[in-house]
């Protein structure tokens, strides 16, 4: 885990196309699996490099290649965990915990004491990952149109 090194999105960051095929590889298997199909399937790299000026992005290098991403947005009681992605050959190293991590610290800089994401409800995978990772349910949601829950809200209290 030595190699990977974080670096947070700024405008000297030139690779939004390497970060759309990174997200866009490690969403793939979410692709007949989720309804309404990911957001990740509308992105492209001008929307990721908008993304990036309005929310708190980093990327993670796995020697010189980029093995994961998150965005952050704060909101009034919690840091919003969007886009939390790591390269598919690359999981398992501790990329998604070191990502969390770094949004931990921003949490705490902005004086936030928990983070939030959401997750799709048929990903139950991911339930059990976030729920390993310090995250509790803490509610169900659907997207508009549905009369189904289609995600479940996840949230973690930090120091």
């Amino acid at each position: 885990m030595s190699d990977i090194l974080l670096r947070r999105l700024d405008g000297s960051f030139d690779g939004w196309d390497a970060l759309l095929d990174l997200i866009l590889m490690s969403f793939a298997y979410m692709d007949g699996r989720i309804d309404p199909p990911s957001s990740a399937l509308a992105l492209t790299p001008q929307a990721l490099k908008a993304k990036a000026g309005e929310e708190i992005g980093y990327v993670a290098f796995d020697g010189n290649r980029i093995a994961g991403c998150i965005f952050c947005r704060p909101e009034a009681e919690a840091l919003y965990i969007g886009k939390l992605a790591v390269l598919p050959a690359a999981q398992g190293k501790g990329i998604g915990k070191r990502l969390l991590g770094a949004a931990e610290a921003i949490a705490r800089e902005l004086g936030l004491s928990t983070l939030r994401l959401e997750t799709r409800i048929e990903l139950i995978d991911n339930h059990a990952t976030f729920a390993a990772w310090g995250f509790q349910k803490t509610a169900e949601n659907r997207h508009s149109g549905f009369d189904r829950t289609t995600s479940i809200e996840m949230r973690k209290a930090i120091a």
